[in-house]
């Protein structure tokens, strides 16, 4: 673990499309100034903002955060409700992990319901759009 606090923010698929993507789902705000929330919020602490669309590159980052952070807030996306890899790779974490979702799954599609990432959370922030990742970063 690193000597200075390192937080690592991951976000899975499709939330590069934040503010174009289903609005009246996911809001307006962009993923850009979702990051420059969790930056602010992070109070000095050091942020690694991170997305990608590829289940394997945020698996490697999992794994680079073992080594490298303090602490983990993820949105894995739709990889929350499916990817059972993720969650071996979370399952090696020893720092807090703390799910984060712009809307409330268990609000929606019922195959949202169930999360693969809350099982090995200290926490699960929803349904507050980007302020569910303040909220996350703060705690």
């Amino acid at each position: 673990m690193p000597e200075t606090p390192v937080l690592y923010v991951l976000n899975g698929p499709n939330l590069n499309l934040l503010g174009v993507r289903e609005p009246e789902v996911y809001g307006h705000a962009t993923l850009a100034e979702v990051q420059a929330l969790c930056e602010q919020a992070a109070d000095g602490v050091t942020v690694v903002f991170r997305q990608t669309n590829h289940e394997g590159e945020l698996i490697d980052w999992v794994q680079e955060a073992r080594e490298k952070a303090s602490a983990l807030v993820i949105n894995a996306a739709g990889y929350t409700h499916t990817s059972v890899a993720l969650l071996d790779a979370l399952r090696t974490l020893t720092i807090p992990i703390v799910e984060c979702h712009l809307s409330n799954p268990s609000a929606r599609e019922r195959y949202r319901h169930r999360s693969y990432i809350s099982p090995v959370a200290a926490g699960v922030v929803s349904g507050f759009g980007p302020f569910s990742y303040e909220l996350a970063v703060k705690a």
